[in-house]
């Protein structure tokens, strides 16, 4: 079978995205909008992709240039489709012979199934092209497919040079196409920018090749929605439902609860375990791994962490860049900031904000606590209001609690601190020096009362 390379178009700005960030790195489903039809083509079989950028080359470069198989080609000025292409192909000069499969850097929905088909189909046929076409029912914008009397393809001609008969036309070109390589480069060069855009229109190399009778066949694909490019916040938002219903039957099908999958926002990357069951309203991002049998109640958020088997995670919690061990509970609206690290059996309860720690099995802090650069033992519980008073202005100091440490409520932790195991602080203390092991600390005014104070007070009102 011919060796197979992939061109991705994604030189362009993308003006009716009005953004100052090129269009194919905006994000849908976790992904940037180049990273989609790139994973069709590696799922389908192709190893080597060349990209083709231009408007915010370096950033593209920064995204996409150290993924395996991938090169960056430039395309300095932004001259039209065939002139992209042409750009491209030095990045091929050391392949002999093969097929090119030409792909749009803002086609998200395309799936590797039809990119596998319309290689196999290509390669299993004696044309020079074949293109992917769709029929449409508002064909408005794209290229048109114009057939003979006996349905061969003729040409595709492009929406601002059509005439009326061509515009009623709605089987549009997705600019899809597997061409051979010979071809390509043999007839790249020879693509005229005589038409209405002053362009070099890819398109063109089909009449080139119907002419020198060569050749060029199009494949139908069943679902239109697959070659919908994404031109504006519209089509993103658009496109970014469609991807979103496809990870979640996918994640139902293979044994996770969705109570409601339409308010359900889950990136491609996101892998959840068996019998878990997700409430409505929760966002997993990232590059997020949920085990087996857990719960995820409404509105919690998940970016980047990696979670345990029969973790529950309650109400509205917000989590980041953080470990979970198995049995760990969180919430109602804690929050777990990046390297938090929380062993079995952990609770972290409502109004919690961790940051920078390591907690032990069976250890617990059930409200209204900040723990931030701490490292805290097996066992421990940590009362209601306690603070570790990590940073004094300029730097971040640690606080060490050892196992089995008691810390009473409304405890401050002046760091650098360290809390020996077994010992208990008790409530209100404010810990400034290190507290041995199995030690009181206690730091308290005395109490003081006066009899008879407030009738005297009120009496002189």
């Amino acid at each position: 079978m011919p060796s197979t390379s992939a061109i991705i178009l994604a030189a362009g700005k993308g003006t009716r995205m009005k953004s100052a960030t090129a269009k194919v790195l905006h994000e849908t489903a976790g992904r940037p909008l180049l990273a989609w039809p790139m994973a069709a083509a590696q799922n389908a079989g192709v190893n080597r992709i060349v990209i083709v950028a231009g408007h915010q080359a370096e950033q593209v470069q920064q995204c996409f240039s150290h993924r395996e198989g991938v090169t960056i080609a430039l395309q300095k000025e932004q001259l039209g489709t065939g002139h992209a292409v042409a750009c491209a192909l030095p990045s091929l000069a050391d392949q002999q012979d093969g097929t090119v499969l030409l792909l749009c850097g803002d086609t998200p929905l395309l799936t590797a199934e039809t990119v596998q088909n319309l290689v196999a189909q290509h390669n299993n046929s004696s044309v020079a092209i074949t293109v992917l076409t769709a029929k449409i029912p508002d064909p408005f914008g794209y290229g048109r497919i114009v057939r003979d009397g006996n349905g061969q393809v003729l040409r595709i001609v492009e929406q601002k040079d059509a005439t009326d008969a061509e515009l009623a036309i709605n089987e549009i070109n997705s600019g899809i196409y597997c061409i051979n390589l010979a071809f390509l480069r043999e007839y790249t060069g020879k693509i005229s920018n005589d038409n209405a855009q002053g362009e070099y229109y890819l398109t063109d190399l089909v009449a080139l090749a119907v002419a020198n009778k060569l050749g060029c066949n199009a494949m139908l694909t069943d679902d239109y929605h697959e070659v919908m490019g994404v031109n504006d916040r519209i089509q993103l938002a658009e496109a970014a439902s469609v991807l979103r219903r496809r990870i979640n039957k996918k994640l139902m099908l293979s044994g996770v609860t969705l109570i409601d999958p339409e308010h359900t926002y889950i990136d491609a990357d996101v892998t959840i375990g068996c019998d878990t069951v997700i409430w409505p309203g929760c966002v997993l991002r990232g590059n997020t791994v949920i085990g087996d049998n857990c719960l995820l109640e409404s509105n919690v958020q998940v970016v980047d962490c990696q979670i345990g088997q029969r973790v529950h995670l309650k109400n509205s919690s917000v989590l980041e860049e953080s470990k979970l061990a198995d049995e760990v509970v969180v919430g109602p609206m804690a929050h777990l900031r990046p390297s938090t690290e929380l062993a079995e059996q952990v609770k972290i309860g409502n109004f919690v904000e961790t940051k920078k720690i390591k907690m032990g099995k069976n250890s617990k802090a059930s409200h209204l606590t900040y723990l931030g650069d701490a490292t805290v033992g097996s066992d421990v519980n940590i009362g209601c209001g306690t603070i570790t008073c990590n940073y004094d202005g300029k730097n971040k100091y640690q606080t060490i609690i050892g196992d089995r440490v008691f810390i009473g409520s409304d405890v401050q932790l002046v760091a650098p601190v360290k809390v020996g195991s077994g010992a208990l602080v008790a409530a209100g203390t404010t810990v400034t020096v290190d507290v041995p092991e199995n030690a009181l600390s206690l730091s308290r005014t005395p109490q003081l009362n006066k009899e008879g104070w407030c009738l005297k007070k009120r009496g002189n009102d």
